[in-house]
């Protein structure tokens, strides 16, 4: 199918999956209807896909199928339905017919709007399937917000994207880009967002979930995703729920000794603002679309590179394409409502007091600030020093343009943004851009600039260019 061509009508979707007749399997779903079987039935020869469909809406018969669970709309009940039903339709099918057959087995369980409780609509939906016969099952989970304000709405565009992950897992398996772009078609943008995804199994070796996580932001599924130091992808709710968060956004080509004395420096600085009293904040690293792209794309392999060298923190990455900051505090707003801290250093923050940025706002910079500021958040300044100078810009150096003085003194007076202390004067002369340059040319001593574990894994996995250093640049 060329690029020009539409994708195929939900319609299509459902009755091509029918009449594949090497396809069999089962639909359980739990809390917003039976909204993706119903699509099988609706078009026709059903009866040659699906040999089970259930909807276990009552606890008591949910726990007594697939166990006891503290959440019934979770990832882990998500899988408990998954393994349950595509285990059993092997076991009793794989005798008659598993020669010729890719057994499959799809679930979903979702939180709708209710009349009654006002929350987010979520839920989690997954499919287990063979891509050849016999084969070991592969697994695709997603989790999803339902963003229509209404019930009905929100359980049509939840049909509409099952059929889309059906049909995906089953013929678009091979493509898993293709297949994440294909989970909105048919859906108008502002519907469902797709904020969490993991592909598992045979049909995805080769498959990094760090890189879908990161298709989705691009593809514009979801406007952040998040991933775990050790590459793990979990949905952002799951870290971020109940938890003070530090957050550092930068471009970490490479990470550097400025990037962690900054969350250091930061940390122990909003650990006395807050008085955490032994309560640790979660420190993510966030990297922007804008961050990871060079002259126009976005280099995947330099991508994982750099989410490798992040990994060596310990920290998890957060994946955006928040352009603005209170568009980034809007999101962890959602997730939490402890304190949070952005660190930054100047040259950022001059950005955040530039008003051009804000021109797309009918309050202009006000209305921008109020969003960022309206729950308990602080921005905490790393100071810079310039080429040429001898002494650092500081929060209290820093100008801002006359009319927007007051408004600086006004946040730094209610402590909303606080100067960096007790920062190592010796890395500020270390910017990654030089740092980078260094590497390539297989110049001695860059080593020094940067968190040991970093220098090594760049040397061992020979990233960003880099040479030996050759007697010349010694």
């Amino acid at each position: 199918m060329s690029g020009t061509e539409p994708p195929p009508s939900t319609r299509q979707k459902a009755l091509a999956i029918n009449l594949a007749t090497e396809l069999y399997g089962t639909f359980s779903e739990i809390g917003a209807g039976q909204e993706v079987a119903r699509w099988f039935f609706k078009v026709g020869g059903a009866s040659g896909t699906i040999a089970k469909t259930m909807s276990a809406y009552d606890m008591t018969i949910s726990d007594v199928i697939y166990g006891k669970t503290q959440r019934y709309v979770s990832q882990r009940r998500l899988e408990k339905m998954l393994h349950r039903e595509f285990d059993l339709l092997v076991k009793r099918l794989t005798p008659e017919r598993g020669s010729s057959t890719r057994f499959f087995s799809f679930a979903d369980t979702v939180k709708a709007k209710s009349y009654s409780v006002e929350s987010d609509s979520h839920g989690w939906m997954g499919i287990s399937f063979q891509h050849k016969p016999k084969a070991r099952p592969s697994v695709i989970i997603i989790h999803l917000r339902m963003l229509n304000q209404e019930n009905i709405q929100q359980q049509e565009a939840l049909g509409i994207i099952g059929v889309n992950l059906v049909y995906g897992a089953m013929l678009l398996f091979e493509q898993p880009e293709k297949l994440i772009h294909s989970l909105i078609d048919a859906l108008s943008p502002g519907r469902i967002e797709v904020d969490m995804i993991r592909f598992n199994g045979p049909a995805f070796r080769g498959v990094d979930n760090r890189l879908m996580s990161l298709q989705l932001v691009q593809q514009g599924l979801a406007d952040a995703a998040i991933f775990k130091a050790n590459g793990e992808v979990v949905q952002p709710s799951e870290i971020l729920r109940k938890r003070a968060v530090l957050v550092e956004r930068g471009s970490f080509r490479p990470v550097t000794k400025v990037s962690v004395d900054m969350l250091k420096c930061a940390l122990s600085q909003f650990n006395r603002e807050y008085n955490m009293k032994g309560e640790k904040p979660l420190v993510i690293l966030e990297m922007t679309l804008h961050n990871l792209n060079d002259k126009g794309k976005i280099d995947y392999q330099d991508f994982l590179d750099r989410t490798d060298l992040l990994g060596t923190l310990g920290n998890p990455v957060l994946i955006s394409n928040y352009d603005t900051h209170y568009r980034l505090a809007s999101f962890l707003f959602r997730h939490t409502h402890k304190p949070i801290g952005l660190v930054m250093g100047v040259p950022t923050l001059r950005e955040v007091f530039d008003e051009k940025n804000y021109t797309h706002l009918k309050g202009g910079i006000l209305e921008s600030f109020g969003r960022l500021f309206k729950n308990d958040l602080k921005l905490f300044i790393y100071p810079l020093l310039e080429k040429g100078k001898k002494e650092p810009v500081t929060m209290d150096h820093l100008q801002v343009l006359p009319h927007l003085q007051h408004l600086f003194a006004y946040l730094r007076e209610n402590r909303n943004i606080l100067g960096i202390e007790g920062y190592a004067r010796a890395y500020l002369s270390i910017f990654s851009r030089d740092v980078l340059a260094h590497i390539k040319k297989g110049k001695l001593g860059w080593e020094k600039t940067l968190p040991p574990l970093v220098a090594e894994m760049i040397k061992k996995k020979k990233l960003f260019g880099y040479k030996r250093q050759s007697i010349k640049n010694r």
